[in-house]
């Protein structure tokens, strides 16, 4: 059996010039050297600050969800904000990811602030609210289902689908803040005497204002106190927030 021959470029074949297209990932590249030196025209030892060290005070824990920028809309230059992000920010307690940045940010940065951010109209709260069958992901969000249980009588009094999910995102932000309390890594935080306080904010995607859902944890002997009196006050802010 004769070798395979090799491939030949005839004379119209090299005088050919084939228009090869622009890689998907070149403009992020291109992106990322634009902001690098604009960066650096602002700042020239901003980058090595950041090498030296970081030393954010305040931990989000926040949904994957695209449009929700952690750092860009509270305003906060890289290495000021550690951040956790996942579908519906919650927070499970089998979670090893979540529960690694979270002893991570309390034990070794010693932040000072854990803030649990949902926002209004995420999907995976819809997702869940209408049991939708979308695979893998539906044992995730179980766990938003599980709030949504615990509150089923305040939220079936809402008739408007919309505002019963912004809602529930509420409510969950609020069951989250619990079930950072209750991790070994923020309860030793506490039993140490650590500066550590827990606090639960909603982002709202239309006008780009975060509200404070007027959960601010920093014991942990008052926890069910401070769940009632947020969703209290979730009840009586309705009116105006939704």
């Amino acid at each position: 059996m004769l070798p395979a021959a090799p491939f030949a470029i005839g004379p119209r074949a090299a005088n050919h010039k084939i228009a090869m297209p622009t890689p998907p990932l070149t403009p992020l590249l291109s992106q990322n050297r634009a902001w690098s030196e604009s960066m650096r025209a602002e700042d020239p030892e901003f980058f090595m600050r950041l090498v030296e060290q970081q030393v954010p005070q305040y931990l989000w824990i926040g949904c994957s969800d695209s449009r929700v920028p952690a750092n860009e809309i509270v305003g906060m230059a890289p290495g000021e904000l550690f951040v956790h992000r996942n579908v519906a920010n919650v927070v499970v307690h089998t979670d090893l990811n979540c529960l690694s940045v979270l002893q991570y940010a309390v034990e070794v940065l010693k932040v000072k602030h854990i803030l649990v951010v949902g926002h209004y109209g995420c999907g995976g709260v819809r997702a869940a609210m209408q049991n939708m069958k979308l695979g893998l992901i539906n044992n995730w969000l179980r766990h938003v289902q599980d709030v949504q249980q615990k509150h089923n009588f305040q939220l079936d009094k809402i008739e408007d689908e919309d505002a019963r999910v912004d809602r529930l995102c509420e409510l969950n932000v609020v069951e989250q803040v619990m079930n950072v309390c209750q991790t070994t890594v923020v309860e030793g935080a506490w039993e140490r005497g650590q500066d550590l306080s827990v606090h639960g904010w909603i982002y709202r995607l239309s006008d780009g204002i975060i509200r404070d859902l007027s959960i601010n944890v920093t014991a942990n002997d008052n926890l069910a106190e401070c769940r009632d009196a947020a969703s209290t006050k979730l009840i009586a802010k309705a009116h105006k927030w939704l």
